[in-house]
């Protein structure tokens, strides 16, 4: 499987013939993730993050369609209250909300096969931000309400839009400790914190009606065929196909 980051990657504005060359060089077409967004999506491949869990996930998952996901993040920065110079972040909650109406019109547009999930702004931990990050930034602007404002506007927009949106708000804060365990600096996730966004991820690919769905469990194993050079079986008779092993045990009711 493919994750890009930041940018997109739609192969369907392309020459077929360029297509074809190049799925011939590096075998059978693989389902496509793109993940768009701020720091939270940059570093979601650090430390077990929710990027690095579904590239482990998808690694030789093969399928037909590309691009097959774009997961977009926005809204956390946007929400960060305004510096009376006018500097940072800030984006005013209308023109937030205007500029993911655009993000989603656009993606919409690209193909019929491009399935698109938005994730809300997640909470925060206001005093371990002040903690980590205060000498840095100064004064405190990002608040867990302000936070939940964007989120709330974010998934008002999906629901109008009929996107699927995923409530990172809520979702984190459903663990009792989700104060000391989901975040490094009180921004961004930890491992734990990651756990969940891939949990509400795969929920989603589970609920969707999507075809092919796009479930890690449901894609077909890519070069799944038997092997006499796979691992010898108990039997010492048969082989083992390592492609129908799961090594996912900590996934495995994703």
């Amino acid at each position: 499987m493919t994750i890009e980051v930041y940018k997109f990657h739609f192969e369907e504005s392309r020459e077929s013939s360029e297509l074809d060359r190049e799925r011939e060089m590096v075998g059978p077409a693989r389902p496509l993730f793109v993940l768009f967004g701020s720091s939270i999506v940059q570093l979601s491949f650090s430390d077990e993050g929710w990027g690095a869990i579904l590239a482990d996930l998808y690694a030789r998952k093969d399928a037909a369609i590309q691009p097959s996901l774009v997961i977009v993040y926005f809204g956390g920065n946007d929400s960060i209250h305004p510096q009376p110079s006018g500097l940072g972040p800030h984006v005013p909650l209308p023109e937030y909300i205007e500029n993911m109406k655009k993000i989603a019109l656009h993606l919409k547009s690209l193909s019929e096969k491009t399935r698109i999930i938005f994730l809300s702004a997640p909470p925060v931990n206001e005093e371990q931000i002040c903690e980590t990050l205060s000498i840095t930034l100064g004064e405190l602007r990002r608040t867990n309400e302000s936070c939940r404002i964007y989120s709330e506007a974010c998934l008002e927009l999906c629901r109008e839009m009929d996107i699927k949106a995923i409530d990172l708000w809520t979702a984190i804060q459903k663990r009792d400790d989700w104060l000391t365990t989901s975040f490094t600096d009180g921004i961004h996730f930890t491992s734990e914190g990651s756990k969940i966004v891939v949990k509400e991820i795969m929920k989603v690919l589970t609920e969707a009606d999507w075809e092919p769905s796009l479930h890690w469990k449901s894609l077909p194993a890519e070069f799944a065929e038997d092997s006499p050079y796979d691992p010898v079986s108990l039997d010492g008779k048969t082989t083992v196909n390592v492609s129908e092993i799961s090594y996912h045990r900590k996934t495995e009711n994703s």
